[in-house]
């Protein structure tokens, strides 16, 4: 019933749970570090129809964390490298790829396109990325969202919680905030960690456009943060 290549999935879930992730339609938005992985994962486990979402290109900087980035693939849009890596993954998996950008009033109209089982939040950007959690809630579509893993370097203090119960990261806090305005508290699960950040590992400069500034990375944090999230789709979806 299931191809060779998820037998060991099989043998850990069974039928029925496996059954539940072929028959999904995941999300997926924003494919650097922490979503590359995250997407990676979730395409490992059977999920077998995925939408990708992410119009940048692989900068060399990216090298050190971000699975699309090779030195074969530079300047190639990650949506691209991805789309071709999960399909080899899965020949079967049903995949739409969008290698466009979306503003903050797009993405009522990115979750209208399909009807989503889950949707996963791995955007760097702090206005796009409250507009997916609010229109996600807003819709009903089961949703994580991954917060900050620049600057940490602890694998041991990165946690799963309702976004309430996060505290003592920055990115989290500006998530939060915006969300209060919407009137939402509750409701979605995040991956955080409360791990301090040595500022002097921050540098403001026009190069992280859109973004304010750039932060030191090493190379398995943002893996970490995207298996754990890759991790909460996968099983709210085969428990659900």
């Amino acid at each position: 019933m299931f191809p060779y290549w998820m037998s060991r999935s099989q043998l850990l879930l069974g039928e029925e749970k496996l059954e539940k992730l072929v028959n999904s339609h995941v999300l997926v938005v924003g494919l650097g570090g922490i979503g590359g992985i995250c997407a990676e994962m979730i395409a490992r486990a059977g999920v077998g129809a995925m939408t990708i979402v992410d119009g940048d290109t692989v900068d060399l900087s990216n090298g050190n964390r971000q699975i699309p980035a090779l030195h074969s693939t530079a300047g190639k849009l990650k949506a691209e490298v991805m789309a071709g890596r999960l399909k080899d993954i899965n020949p079967e998996l049903k995949l739409e790829v969008i290698a466009a950008y979306h503003q903050d009033t797009e993405m009522e109209g990115l979750l209208a396109r399909s009807h989503f089982s889950y949707a996963v939040d791995c955007i760097d950007t702090l206005g796009p990325k409250v507009a997916l959690l609010k229109a996600a809630v807003e819709k009903g579509v089961p949703v994580v969202s991954a917060m900050g893993a620049g600057g940490k370097t602890d694998p041991l203090q990165a946690e799963i919680a309702d976004i309430s119960k996060s505290h003592d990261c920055k990115l989290a806090k500006y998530v939060r905030k915006r969300l209060h305005e919407s009137g939402i508290y509750t409701g979605i699960k995040v991956v955080f960690s409360p791990e301090e950040i040595d500022q002097e590992r921050v540098i403001v400069t026009e190069k992280a456009f859109p973004k304010k500034s750039l932060i030191g990375t090493i190379s398995y944090m943002p893996a970490v943060f995207g298996c754990m999230v890759a991790s909460v789709v996968v099983r709210d979806l085969y428990e659900g």
